[in-house]
């Protein structure tokens, strides 16, 4: 018997899906040979006629699961690669800001609402409220910034509007609680420190809150705004 096999570490135990599979590990062409039923054969292996160590079912289970556990971590604290790296950005300037933002978003450091106005495949003029960070978390953002897909708003965003059906929408996200106001129009609360931004281009959009009108030709017109959020004391 091999010794990877006597003292099995993460990498060996798990390419056992079973149990049973890793006794089969250590039945030897000879074994089959002699004995013609693997059952008798894992019995004699589990009951420790081998040389060296064998797991006994409940401490190969404690090990499995032990090695599971460890993989699991070492996935979740791996970096994470940007939807953005690597890709040319550079005559694109609503991805080129998107790409700038992205790894602080997908942290928490910022929120980011994106005003966005165009045509759809149809030729109607929509516009939208996003929330970029709840479309990083729900969307594959690769095609995005290969230019592969056009972003546009969704009837699933904070606000939809088709000018040609006069269709709205408007919705909340993990992020963003919507105000209606009768003077500045659209509000959007943040979830997490309460600091209310405003989208009127004719007010301050408010504290820690930062507005940028996107000089492009990619569409009609894109806004976005960017709040640097703190937790509420």
């Amino acid at each position: 018997m091999e010794d990877d096999y006597a003292h099995p570490y993460e990498d060996s135990i798990e390419k056992f899906t079973t149990y049973e599979d890793y006794l089969d590990s250590q039945i030897t062409p000879q074994d089959r040979f002699y004995l013609e039923e693997d059952e008798l054969a894992r019995q004699l292996v589990e009951i420790g006629c081998r040389k060296g160590e064998v797991l006994t079912r409940e401490d190969f289970a404690a090990r499995r699961e032990a090695a599971e556990n460890a993989k699991k971590a070492r996935l979740q604290s791996a970096p994470k690669v940007l939807a953005s790296a690597q890709k040319k950005l550079t005559d694109f300037p609503v991805l080129r800001h998107l790409a700038c933002r992205e790894e602080l978003v997908r942290s928490g450091k910022l929120s980011t609402i994106i005003f966005i106005r165009d045509k759809n495949h149809r030729g109607q003029e929509i516009s939208g409220y996003i929330d970029y960070g709840h479309r990083l978390k729900t969307e594959n953002f690769e095609p995005y910034f290969e230019r592969k897909k056009r972003l546009l708003p969704k009837s699933s965003d904070l606000s939809f509007y088709n000018w040609d059906t006069q269709h709205s929408t408007s919705n909340e996200s993990p992020n963003f609680q919507i105000l209606p106001d009768h003077e500045q129009g659209l509000l959007f609360k943040n979830k997490r420190d309460r600091k209310v931004l405003s989208v009127d281009p004719r007010s301050e959009p408010g504290d820690n809150s930062k507005r940028l009108e996107v000089p492009t030709t990619e569409y009609i017109q894109v806004v976005i705004f960017d709040h640097m959020t703190r937790k509420k004391s």
